[in-house]
Parts: C-alpha cells; structure tokens; sequence
C-alpha cells in the first residue's frame, strides 16, 4: 500500500480539536524530528496501541514487538496484500505494507489495539504510514550522497597519498577516471587551508566549489583542522587566496611550484608557510624563497655527494626504494604520527621504513646533525638525474660540501643574528642540538635547568627567522649552519648504528 504524499495530510473540519495530530505528524518530517522512532512511538501514544516496524526478514526495526501472524506477514512483504485486518482474542489488528529502503523490500507496520479501529485513528494510521516512507525514502537519498561523498573523498586522499610517495603515474591513472586533467601537469602548487576542527568539512566544500574540480581537494588526515590543496594552476590559487578573505579565522599556506613528483617537498613548505600565515593581517603567506644552504653549495659536489650518501638502497627494487625515500623525507619533516597519517599507513610502518633506512645508510637518526644531512641528501635526490656516474659519486664528501665560501659567509651571518642578544643563546643552540634535540641531557651539559634552555631554543626562532622545536626544514637549515662554521662536528655517515640515550633511535620524530 503507498502512502500519501505529505501534502494531503489533512483532517476533515468536523474534526475540530482532533486536528492537533496532523500538525505533530507534520512536525516529525522537519529536519531535526524525522527519526523512524520516534514516529512509531508517536503513533502509539497517539492511538493508544501497540506499534511495531519490521522489515521482511523479520527483524525488529522500531516500537515494541508483538507476535504476528507469519504466513499473513509473508504475503504483505511478498506484495500479494498491501494491508490486512483481524481481530481476536480482545485485540484489533492492522497490518499496513511500508516501503523500505534497499536492500530489504519491504516492511510491515502493525498496529494492535483492544478497541475497534475508528475514523479518526485509521486515519492517523493512514497518514502516518505516508509519512514514514517519505521519511524512510529522504533517509536513503541522503546515505546514498553521504557515501558517494566519502567514497570520492577516499579517492581524492588515495592520490595524494600516492604524490607522497611519488609515485605519479598511478595517482594520474586514479584521478583520471573522475577528473579527467586534474594531474596533466609537470608542477603544481601546495596549499593548506587551516580552519578550526568544526569548520573543516565546509571549509573543505567551499574550496570544492571554488575550484572547480581543477585541484586536489583533500581533508587533512593528520591534522584536524587542515584541508590540502593541490593546485595546478596559478588562476585556482587566486580563488583560494579569495576564500580565505570570506572566511574570517582561516589561514592560508601555500608552498613554491614544485614538481609533482616533490608534492611531499611542496607540502612542507606550505605547513611552514602557514606559521607564518596566522600572524598576519590577510592571514595567508606563500613560502619565502630565501636563501637556503642547498643553493649555496656546488651543485656538482652536491648530487655526487647525495648518489654517494644514498647509493646502499640502490640494490633495492625501484618501487621499494622510492616507498622507503619518500616515507624517511616525511618521518624527518613531521612526526612519525603525522607522516603516517598522511601517507596512511601506522606508525609502525613509518618507524620500520626509517630504521631499515638507518640500517642501510649504517647511520642514527637520533642524531640531529645526521638527520639534517640526510635530509638535504633526500630533497636533493628528487631532482638527481639518472646518470651520474659512480667515479663522481665517489669523490665527493660532506666535508668537500660545506666548506664552501658562500655557505660559510652565510652560516656566520645567520648564527651571528643570536649574539645581540645578552643571554648565551647560540652556546645553548649549540648544546641542544647536540644533545638531539633533548633540553634535559642539553641542561644537564650547560648545568642549568631544563626550562631554560627550552626558553631559550623558542627565544632563537624569532632571530633566526624559523621553527627550531616542532623540527623540520628550519631546524635542519641551522644545523647546517652549525656544521658549516665548524661548530658541530660532522656527523658520523655510513659508521656503525648506535643507539640513542633516549633508547630508541629517531626520537625527534618518534613522538
């Protein structure tokens, strides 16, 4: 039996007080009352019966259950009745077909009651029947958009997580079935829109429509409040920009055109671009190509130095090799548990894959020197080409790298910046990094307390112009600096693996 649609539910004039039914019956279709529940038990109150929902299976779907009549039950779900009424026992039965959504068929609404079915309650029962399939078929609609929308914003963190990994030509193959183009292109930008967490998903969906399926639109798996942008081109970068000034609290980080094979690269540098980004007044900020240490270096000395570093993971399969370099440029960047939220697999797998990478470069991570060098190794290999030839590889070492002229007339201006200040905060710099990053064994050196030398790490950030206790790039780029002006001895590459004082190795990153 169908149900009437909504508009004719109605109550004759003569009715006069009893019309009061339909305006609560009409109320349960808003959106904060359309609940299945809530209906039945409403209908019970009302007609002052026992209600019960199942679906053709048998199962209890809403109201209190009540024995029925198997074969009669069978031929309303099986379509050879749409009602059926009966009365014994002192009780007055109705049995009404209700359409459910897929995959049961359908449904059967029973109404028992001691008292004969008058006008006025057959219509409630009537009606309220209409209303719960209207309900019932508003419900499938929605789950059907809610996991097509999941199911799309799956697919959209799949490629990304592919870029992370480098691995282009399946993350173009992926993309290419719902948005043909997205990734037909060499480079792209990375953005990453910052909103808080209740924000996020219509933040997520206005960047959606503001660039037109022409970016990579993804909800930060790492970071509850972020939406990744990939970004092919400059035009969908400006709509973005304009969705930060009509969104107040929004922020915006946005890296330098990279390839997309260095999408991990861009993503690093939008993060740090967005630190900068809250402070100021339009609240968006593009990473600053200043100065860094890589463009001061022989670029000849350089890739043969990094073929050299890194050439004990060539005896690996290619797809293995890239897995483990792209997951170590990550876990050297963020945290173990960001960087495995992002590329979506545990932290355990990101710890494994580095220590076999530690294990490979016969090196430790819990050293922070060893961690900058490597991590200038890994952002420089993405751009080696293919034939650089062993002899090169071979002659080239750290020390070659760093004692070039222009890396030491910059070093020494940089750490300089640390002298106006009257306490010792590059001696403190020094220690903590020697320490690896641990303001306790960094306090336990310089013999004062903890708490200072963390205040005076975060005192070096503004003077030094970048992020020195949440690790990474800046981090990395002043250990270079320490290493280059011969305050830090070069670390020890390619020696025996030792274990970290804190007794697992990588604790930066291990957190």
């Amino acid at each position: 039996m169908a149900g009437p649609d909504d508009e004719n539910l109605h109550t004759d004039p003569a009715d006069g007080a009893d019309s009061a039914w339909a305006r609560e019956l009409l109320d349960h279709l808003r959106p904060t009352g359309g609940d299945v529940r809530r209906i039945v038990d409403w209908l019970a109150a009302t007609t002052e019966a026992t209600v019960s929902l199942c679906d053709d299976t048998g199962t209890f779907l809403a109201g209190r259950l009540t024995p029925l009549d198997e074969s009669l039950v069978a031929d309303i779900t099986g379509g050879r009745l749409a009602s059926a009424a009966w009365e014994g026992e002192g009780r007055f039965v109705r049995l009404i077909r209700i359409e459910l959504p897929r995959p049961a068929a359908a449904g059967v609404l029973a109404v028992t009651r001691t008292s004969p079915f008058d006008r006025r309650t057959s219509d409630i029962v009537t009606h309220t029947v209409g209303v719960l399939e209207l309900l019932l078929r508003a419900q499938q609609t929605a789950a059907t958009g809610h996991r097509l929308a999941r199911a799309t914003a799956d697919l959209r963190l799949a490629i990304l997580q592919l870029l992370m990994v480098e691995d282009t030509v399946a993350a173009r193959r992926v993309s290419a079935g719902l948005w043909p183009g997205l990734l037909d292109t060499d480079t792209a930008c990375v953005y990453v829109v910052e909103s808080s967490p209740e924000e996020r998903d219509r933040l997520a969906a206005a960047c959606l429509a503001a660039t037109h399926d022409e970016a990579l639109v993804v909800r930060c798996p790492a970071m509850d409040g972020h939406v990744i942008v990939v970004v092919p081109d400059d035009a969908t970068a400006r709509e973005l920009r304009s969705l930060c000034d009509r969104n107040p609290g929004a922020c915006l980080g946005g890296s330098a055109r990279q390839s997309l094979a260095r999408t991990a690269t861009a993503y690093g540098q939008a993060v740090s671009a967005l630190a900068v980004a809250r402070f100021r007044p339009d609240k968006t900020a593009v990473y600053a190509e200043r100065t860094h240490p890589e463009r001061l270096m022989d670029p000849e000395v350089l890739r043969t130095w990094t073929t050299r570093l890194l050439r004990p993971l060539d005896t690996l399969p290619h797809h293995t090799r890239a897995e483990l370099l792209a997951t170590t440029r990550l876990g050297l960047e963020f945290t173990a548990v960001s960087a495995a939220k992002v590329l979506g697999v545990s932290r355990n797998t990101v710890r494994a894959r580095m220590e076999r990478v530690e294990t490979l470069l016969r090196t430790d991570f819990s050293d922070l020197t060893v961690r900058a060098t490597v991590h200038l190794a890994l952002n420089t290999q993405v751009g080696i080409a293919e034939d650089v030839t062993g002899a090169e590889a071979a002659s080239a070492g750290l020390g070659e790298l760093l004692t070039g002229p222009a890396l030491r007339v910059w070093a020494q201006d940089l750490l300089a910046r640390l002298e106006t200040d009257g306490r010792d905060l590059r001696g403190t710099l020094r220690a903590w990094i020697a320490a690896g990053g641990n303001s306790e064994r960094a306090a336990h050196r310089l013999g004062v307390h903890a708490q200072t030398v963390r205040e005076h790490v975060r005192s070096a950030e503004p003077v030094l112009e970048r992020q020195l206790l949440a690790a990474g790039s800046d981090l990395y780029e002043v250990v270079l600096a320490h290493l280059a002006v011969g305050d830090l001895n070069q670390p020890d590459l390619h020696g025996p693996v030792q274990g970290a004082e804190s007794g697992h190795p990588g604790s930066l990153v291990h957190r």
